[in-house]
C-alpha cells in the first residue's frame, strides 16, 4: 500500500515542471504577444496581507509593500503547482504516473482556473473572473490557456517521470 511518501516526490517533480512549462509560456507569451506576465511580487503582497486578515484589496498594486513579496510569490507560484499535481495523483493515482493519460492532467490545469478567478483575483482588486479588468473576456481567455498550458506541463512532466522509471 503506497504511502504520502511514495506520492510527495512524484508531486514535486511533476509540479514543479508544469509550473515551469506554464511559466515558460508567459515568456513565449510576452514576446509573442505583448503581455506581460503576472508580477508574483504582487502575489506575494495579497498573500502577506493575507496572513495579516486582509483578503480583499480595491487595487493591490497601491497596497503597502510586504517584506518579502516576491519570494513569497514566487514560493506561493511553485507550491501551488505542487498541490495541484498532488491532487492530480491522488485523483488518478500513482498508476497515472506509470501510464500518463492527457485527459487528467487537462481537467486539473483547465480545472484550476478557479482558484484566480474565485480567490486571486477577487482578493486583489480585479474582481471575479476578473470582472473589473479593462477587458475582461480577454483576461478570461488568457487564464484558461495559461491553466491548460500547467494541464499541458502536468502531461509532459508525467511522461518525463515515467521515463525515468521512478515510480
Amino acid at each position: 500500500m503506497a504511502d504520502v511518501t511514495d506520492y510527495l516526490v512524484p508531486a514535486v517533480l511533476i509540479g514543479a515542471g508544469a509550473t515551469a512549462i506554464m511559466d515558460g509560456w508567459m515568456v513565449v507569451r510576452q514576446r509573442l504577444l505583448g503581455i506581460a506576465p503576472l508580477d508574483y511580487g504582487l502575489v506575494g503582497r495579497w498573500i502577506g496581507h493575507l496572513l495579516s486578515g486582509r483578503f480583499r484589496h480595491d487595487q493591490i498594486a497601491v497596497s503597502p509593500p510586504v517584506r518579502g513579496e516576491r519570494l513569497i510569490g514566487w514560493g506561493a507560484h511553485y507550491l501551488v503547482g505542487v498541490v495541484l499535481a498532488a491532487m492530480l495523483l491522488a485523483i488518478w493515482g500513482l498508476d497515472w504516473v506509470r501510464r500518463p493519460t492527457i485527459i487528467p492532467p487537462l481537467v486539473v490545469g483547465v480545472g484550476s482556473v478557479i482558484l484566480p478567478f474565485l480567490l486571486m483575483q477577487p482578493g486583489m482588486g480585479f474582481g471575479v473572473a476578473a470582472s473589473r479588468v479593462p477587458r475582461p473576456m480577454a483576461a478570461r481567455l488568457h487564464s484558461l490557456v495559461t491553466h491548460g498550458i500547467f494541464g499541458l506541463g502536468l502531461y509532459v512532466s508525467g511522461w518525463l517521470a515515467s521515463l525515468l522509471s521512478m515510480f
